[in-house]
């Protein structure tokens, strides 16, 4: 099944891999996240607050085909096979799939502006390190 996809997108043409454009959807809403609930902690706004807790909402509906790809070009491209960095990414997704999960429904429930920000930065904090480990993997 991997390999159909694969084949026919570079019948089409494309020969990348999938992950990588897809990745910078969460990274740059978890990042938004963090200066929007910093700047609503440090200015006392709502709107800030609010705009963080899209941003999380958007980062959690973007992380899911970001991990799908991300084992589908692991799948093809490294056929499967298991490295350090690979396990820390395969610890991570799903950890930061669960943080932003609980950031979500936190701030559903009325967590407060600092709560909210410690939760934020947990995600950040997975997000450096599946990022550093993605590009150790391609670049390392």
């Amino acid at each position: 099944m991997v390999e159909s996809l694969y084949t026919f997108l570079a019948a089409v043409g494309f020969t990348h891999p999938l992950h990588p454009m897809l990745t910078h959807l969460p990274m740059g809403m978890i990042i938004a996240m963090v200066v929007f609930s910093s700047l609503a902690l440090f200015l006392q706004k709502a709107i800030f607050a609010q705009t963080a807790f899209h941003c999380a909402v958007l980062a959690l509906l973007g992380v899911v085909p970001v991990i799908a790809t991300g084992t589908l070009d692991w799948l093809y491209f490294q056929g499967g096979e298991w490295n350090v960095y690979i396990i820390v990414k395969m610890v991570l997704g799903p950890l930061l799939t669960l943080l932003l999960a609980i950031a979500v429904v936190q701030k559903r429930r009325g967590a407060s502006d600092g709560r909210m920000f410690l939760l934020y930065l947990l995600c950040l904090a997975c997000a450096g390190g599946l990022g550093y480990s993605g590009g150790e993997l391609v670049y390392g």
